[in-house]
């Protein structure tokens, strides 16, 4: 019954919800690059602050590296424990959870608190990081549960779209960025020269907290979704659960899936047996 049930998902037509879950995965990984390369220009922000001795505002490479670096390395670890959850308890309930995750760090990293240069920088290092983890663990999360969903003849397409949404995050972590400091230089009409610490550190709280509104807009959708078919029948072993979940999202009921076997079995033995000319 589970090779029945895995047969029917890898023929079955492709649907609105397959579109529906390109959207969905493809969201986590518009915020992923989002916050991952939002970075850079925020430092440029952060230089005027607490650098403004410096020349050019320049902020040190060391702190810059560590900046960066603490999220790659919570992406790292990310991977790693949700990439193990996700085969133990299951995708859907790891997937809302990482997502969640990374909503809450974003808002925190707009957060970052302290009255001295190094503490601020420590505890905006320290949310960086856990979001690391929250984007490492949506990585594999979304490659598999659409891959998972996909039927066979489209899945490498599903999946090269759901990875295409990067792109876009990286475009308006750029857009938001700039605009955010055009309305913020408009409002306060400072020419270049002028040092205006107060709006820079307004501006770039802003720029990372913005991370958390995709996300946050398809948190509720992730967790409507149900655990995919595969994982059901394979791992959990409850092949009568997964073809009930992926009858109420896919058009493909149990009498299709027996139908589809009842044909495969039939043009089995017309092969094995073929009719005398």
């Amino acid at each position: 019954m589970a090779l029945k049930v895995l047969s029917a998902l890898d023929s079955a037509k492709t649907q609105y919800y397959h579109f529906k879950a390109i959207v969905v995965a493809g969201m986590g990984l518009f915020t992923d690059a989002y916050d991952l390369f939002c970075i850079p220009p925020i430092m440029k922000l952060l230089g005027r602050i607490y650098y403004s001795h410096r020349r050019r505002y320049e902020v040190p490479a060391s702190v810059t590296s560590a900046m960066l670096g603490t999220a790659l390395l919570g992406t790292v670890t990310g991977q790693l424990v949700f990439g193990h959850l996700g085969d133990r308890v299951g995708r859907r309930r790891v997937y809302g959870l990482s997502l969640l995750l990374m909503v809450i760090s974003s808002i925190w990293c707009g957060f970052s608190m302290g009255t001295s240069r190094t503490c601020v920088l420590l505890s905006l290092g320290f949310f960086r990081f856990m979001l690391g983890v929250g984007i490492g663990g949506d990585y594999p999360l979304s490659a598999t549960i659409m891959s998972e969903f996909a039927n066979r003849k489209k899945r490498g397409a599903f999946i090269a779209a759901v990875f295409s949404m990067q792109g876009f995050g990286i475009l308006v972590s750029s857009t938001v960025t700039m605009v955010v400091c055009a309305v913020f230089d408009k409002a306060t009409n400072a020419s270049p020269g002028d040092e205006t610490p107060e709006v820079a550190d307004l501006a770039w709280r802003l720029i990372l907290m913005a991370g958390a509104v995709p996300a946050g807009l398809t948190y509720y959708w992730r967790m409507m979704m149900p655990e995919t078919a595969r994982y059901t029948a394979l791992v959990e072993r409850n092949v009568d659960q997964a073809a009930k979940d992926m009858q109420k999202v896919l058009s493909v009921s149990l009498s299709q899936i027996a139908e589809l076997q009842r044909r495969r079995t039939t043009r089995s033995i017309s092969n094995q047996h073929p009719t005398p000319v």
